[in-house]
């Protein structure tokens, strides 16, 4: 991992990728990605024009929060990879700040060149910097293979998570 000028290079079994803070033109990117998975896209991430205002919102609220971080891993230039940190203050484990890594998706012809692996390895790395102790994240439930993944890298499936959908105000 070698960081120059606010993007990071990640080494790669295979040659490397550049890691940065997306900016407005990655977002069609992002939503490809987020398309580009079916659980995603079961769930309305289908990538569809006339969700774009919601899209947009949601981008300009996580790029001016200092609490979140939005990435995108790129391969000669192309988006090809996503995800967002979020420092999560917290009064538990005396007073600990917790990273909360989301929404990690790769496109599926780049998945298996280390590329999702670089990318949480480099946020872990990034944790202490942050103020936080814990690293955490939640995966859907049906993502049995991603849940091998994050458990090669580490992570422990310690808890059980719960979501409930309620109608938006907004």
């Amino acid at each position: 991992m070698v960081n120059t000028g606010g993007m990071t290079q990640l080494l790669l079994p295979t040659g490397s990728c550049t890691l940065r803070t997306a900016v407005a033109e990655d977002l069609d990117p992002i939503l490809e990605l987020l398309a580009d998975d079916p659980i995603s896209a079961s769930r309305g991430d289908t990538a569809n024009p006339g969700d774009r205002l919601a899209y947009e919102r949601a981008f300009t609220a996580i790029s001016a929060d200092p609490a979140h971080q939005l990435l995108v891993a790129t391969i000669d230039s192309e988006v090809v990879g996503t995800m967002q940190l979020t420092v999560i203050p917290g009064l538990a484990r005396v007073g600990a700040s917790r990273l909360q890594i989301e929404a990690v998706r790769v496109r599926s012809n780049k998945r298996n060149l280390g590329l999702g692996a670089a990318m949480i390895r480099w946020a872990v790395d990034q944790a202490p910097e942050l103020g936080c102790t814990l690293v955490q994240l939640t995966s859907d439930a049906a993502r049995v293979d991603a849940h091998r993944f994050y458990e090669r890298l580490g992570f422990t499936a310690s808890h059980v998570g719960f979501k409930l959908s309620v109608p938006s105000a907004r």
